[in-house]
């Protein structure tokens, strides 16, 4: 059986949302361009993927180049959950990080962070863990401004890293760079991280507290604990038919073969779940269709031949019930993409 799929939590999930709303997005346009239904923000947490494709269609209908960074630049101690106050309450801002090491999974399975430790600077490096699809670099780049604002929070002074790295190429005004990340920054580099002073990782934290961080622990490793429950039917099933679907729809029976199981058993154990097979079926055509549409490379009769529409017209009528748009009117709120910045950032 399956353990639980990489996810990310609702809180963080939050951040994307809240940041194309300041931008004036309404949340309902970002998930509809993202392949989202309207109530997928209710749960808990995301599957990696799915943040991945609000993370595109954010930075798509914002047309901001810095998208990432602005976004990342907000956090606070409310966006991290749990490992928030751990951070809060350690002894050092290096320990802290190796506290998020540790419950980095309590954020997201998108990523982990390690510490290269030199003779008086060290490295905190992020290696993002993507999915099936390509992580946006605004996602990474939002990770590293938010690294730098948290530990403002966790300091009470300004982190000023001597230097800051990406492993993808410059995607927006290098002075937006600099000041979400108060240093020069370099690109298309080994990996991605901020260069801090020994100094500062190791220097006494006003909020230290030994036993509240005990406390926050205690908790964390609990909920840690939750994570690496076995993944529900539902989710099991969704996962199979992105791939599955490709010129036809299996079967009820073919979905229950595969899982191991009897056709009854397999429409029983869904409806447990709260659902029926169509329904899976129907999301998965919907994420796999929204997402075809808005990259925009694919003809719409090619689509819904690989989804598995007898017809096109079956496949303008689907798109219409889930979009309320035909997919060409659909398309056409995109736009137009950003022009890239210059390598002086104007």
């Amino acid at each position: 059986m399956l353990t639980s799929e990489p996810s990310v939590a609702m809180s963080w999930v939050n951040t994307v949302v809240a940041a194309a709303e300041r931008q004036g997005l309404a949340r309902d346009l970002l998930l509809a361009r993202a392949g989202l239904p309207p109530g997928c923000l209710e749960g808990p947490r995301w599957p990696i993927d799915d943040i991945t494709r609000l993370w595109r269609a954010a930075a798509e209908l914002t047309a901001d180049p810095s998208f990432g960074l602005n976004a990342g630049r907000t956090v606070g101690p409310g966006s991290f959950n749990v490992v928030s106050y751990i951070l809060l309450s350690s002894a050092t801002l290096r320990a802290g990080l190796g506290v998020l090491q540790q419950y980095q999974r309590l954020i997201s399975d998108g990523g982990r962070f390690q510490i290269l430790a030199g003779e008086r600077q060290s490295w905190v490096v992020y290696h993002p863990q993507q999915g099936s699809l390509a992580f946006s670099p605004h996602q990474v780049e939002a990770v590293l401004a938010a690294t730098v604002s948290f530990s403002r929070w966790v300091t009470g002074r300004a982190l000023r890293p001597a230097r800051a790295q990406f492993s993808h190429c410059q995607i927006g005004p290098l002075a937006v760079y600099t000041e979400a990340l108060a240093t020069g920054v370099q690109f298309e580099q080994a990996f991605n991280g901020l260069l801090l002073d020994n100094a500062v990782l190791d220097a006494p934290l006003p909020q230290a507290d030994a036993e509240l961080a005990s406390l926050h622990r205690t908790r964390a490793s609990a909920l840690l604990s939750a994570l690496s429950q076995p993944l529900p039917l539902r989710r099991q099933v969704e996962q199979w038919l992105v791939g599955a679907l490709d010129g036809s729809v299996p079967g009820r029976r073919e979905a229950a073969r595969h899982f191991g199981m009897g056709e009854r058993t397999f429409a029983r154990r869904l409806r447990d779940e709260g659902t029926h097979y169509a329904e899976q079926v129907d999301a998965a055509r919907r994420t796999l269709a929204c997402t075809a549409v808005a990259d925009g490379g694919e003809p719409f009769a090619r689509i819904a031949r690989r989804l598995g529409f007898s017809e096109a017209s079956a496949f303008n009528r689907a798109f219409r019930r889930w979009t309320g748009q035909a997919p060409g009117d659909w398309q056409q709120r995109r736009p137009p993409a950003p022009r890239s910045a210059a390598p002086d950032g104007r």
